[in-house]
């Protein structure tokens, strides 16, 4: 959840106007869901197909567009209570429905959203995300073409940023270059972290399929796979956080949310601020991380990655206390946390890299803290399951196999209880929160799903895994996409500053929306409401991996 208010009015005024956005968006939208809600880009043909129907319950069909044949009849199950909505609903199952193709679900609730079934049907889904991320970046013009549409910013912030608050005032740093991190165009080292690290864990376990697919980036590094090239663009960034002494500072911001306005017209002025021990462990980890990944493609970057991590983790261990960055006058976004997870998430990292015993030896010291427990639900305040997933998961030698045991255990015990979420509710939804991002939370059980497949192949986790993807695509709620530019009825208008600008294309594409809350039915499709519907990196990173998760292990046939 981020802790920010990306508004120019005041605090107050924006929490009554946020407090009455959700009033209005549960009085038009609480008794008016979408009829048939069913995931709208589609289905891999050998797994789960299911749609959730407003009662009353009874019969549906499934129609090839092609030629109107009815190709599958059933009868939908239930009525299911909805709590998070105060609904009864009806699930209809048409998983044998395997032939690839274009179908539509028909019931007496009314037609729903076409849907393709195709072993390849998120390929495009994925390209889509990863180019977003492309789209991100500051320091550099972009410029992509989405359904006939381009869209493109000139080259922004190429002055950052002043030193005012580390000491130099007037003085600067070189610290151009990354993503933007949301609706907004500061960078913050901490996000930054965990949305890195869960792309590198995207390339570490799927990376062979994703080569495959032609994302149609443009090349500044030839040498290096175009998803790779993409996330050092961050990572360079990343880099030129890290103090002479080794600790990184914590962000790169206006002191205040500016307007909506393209980002090359954002001339405020952004300041680099003091260092935080978060921000220092995570840059740790996925520098530390990355240097095995980039080490086939470029060696030299590899070891200039690892010297960075090592000079970073020498710093934490000098300075073993959890510190916070001093942010006094600035009200951007806070990402401020307390350092436990953050460091453990390092030592596992560094230590994969490397081998380094002192390394293993302080993550098992404080993955025993944690009793080897992962977390249900995470994300930037809590990366500790990164930290797990890497010790779990390693094929060096030296693990203390009471540890790995318990953390084996505790893996499967979470995916288990992620499942028994997504079985009690009729949308399939593996989460049970709602807060500032949850839909990025949803995203955020894949991970776990299967890699607790990975440990033991139930196939229920994968299943789930593919639930979750569903719900953002659409069977939800309202029966529409969550991500922008895909799916049936996509958000239009997201807080995006790029999206929102005088002369804007519209919604820029490939974004997951944060979604409604405090309930499942407060989303509205509105840019000035930021509660609801901005965008982030943090959210995109597990959207990125769950799409990657689901490309085919062979090339596909078309």
């Amino acid at each position: 959840m981020k802790n920010y208010h990306p508004t120019r009015r005041s605090p107050r005024r924006a929490a009554l106007a946020c407090a009455l956005l959700a009033a209005f968006a549960q009085v038009t939208h609480a008794a008016v869901g979408a009829g048939l809600r069913l995931n709208t880009v589609g289905y891999l043909p050998r797994h789960g197909k299911r749609a959730t129907l407003p009662g009353p319950c009874g019969e549906f069909r499934v129609v090839r567009v092609s030629d109107g044949a009815t190709v599958l009849r059933g009868r939908s199950g239930g009525p299911l209570r909805d709590d998070e909505t105060g609904e009864a609903l009806c699930v209809a199952d048409f998983t044998a429905l395997r032939a690839p193709g274009l179908y539509r679900l028909e019931a007496s609730a009314g037609r729903a959203a076409t849907f393709r079934v195709s072993a390849d049907v998120y390929e495009t889904t994925f390209k889509t995300a990863v180019r977003a991320m492309h789209l991100w970046r500051c320091g550099s013009a972009v410029s992509l073409e989405h359904d006939g549409v381009t869209y493109a910013h000139a080259a922004c912030h190429l002055e950052d940023a002043r030193l005012d608050f580390v000491g130099s005032p007037g003085a600067r740093l070189d610290t151009t270059g990354g993503w933007h991190d949301a609706g907004d165009y500061n960078k913050y080292v901490v996000n930054a972290g965990v949305t890195v690290g869960l792309l590198l864990r995207a390339w570490e376990e799927f990376g062979a399929r994703v080569r495959r697919v032609d994302l149609g980036l443009p090349e500044s590094q030839t040498k290096l796979p175009a998803y790779l090239s993409e996330v050092k663009w961050e990572l360079d960034w990343l880099l030129k956080m890290q103090a002479e002494d080794g600790s990184v500072y914590h962000k790169v911001s206006t002191r205040d949310f500016g307007p909506a306005v393209k980002p090359e017209d954002e001339k405020t002025e952004r300041f680099v601020t003091p260092w935080s021990s978060a921000a220092t462990a995570d840059f740790v980890a996925v520098t530390a991380a990355a240097a095995r990944a980039y080490r086939p493609f470029d060696a030299a970057y590899s070891r200039r990655l690892l010297d960075a991590a090592r000079k970073s983790y020498r710093f934490l261990r000098a300075h073993p206390e959890s510190r916070r960055a001093d942010l006094k006058g600035f009200t951007t976004g806070g990402y401020q946390t307390d350092d436990a997870d953050d460091r453990l998430w390092a030592a596992a990292e560094l230590w994969q890299t490397t081998g380094d015993r002192q390394a293993l030896a302080d993550f098992e010291e404080r993955a025993r803290r944690f009793e080897g427990k992962f977390s249900q639900d995470w994300g930037w305040g809590d990366v500790k399951n990164l930290g797990m997933l890497t010790y779990l998961f390693s094929k060096r030698p030296g693990r203390d196999p009471r540890l790995v045991r318990r953390v084996r255990e505790a893996l499967t015990e979470t995916a288990d209880r992620i499942v028994a979420v997504r079985d009690r509710s009729p949308h399939a939804r593996p989460l049970t929160r709602y807060y500032w991002g949850a839909n990025g939370g949803v995203a955020n059980t894949t991970p776990l799903l299967r890699a607790a497949h990975r440990i033991v192949p139930k196939p229920v986790y994968v299943e789930t895994a593919l639930d979750a993807l569903s719900h953002l695509l659409g069977r939800n709620f309202y029966g529409r996409s969550l991500v922008t530019g895909v799916g049936f009825e996509p958000p239009r208008a997201p807080h995006d500053r790029r999206s929102m600008a005088p002369g804007s294309a519209g919604a820029w594409p490939g974004y997951l929306v944060g979604g409604g809350w405090p309930r499942a039915t407060d989303w509205v499709d509105d840019a000035d409401n930021y509660r609801v519907n901005e965008i982030a990196i943090n959210w995109n990173a597990p959207l990125v991996y769950a799409l990657a998760s689901t490309l085919p292990e062979t090339p596909s046939r078309r």
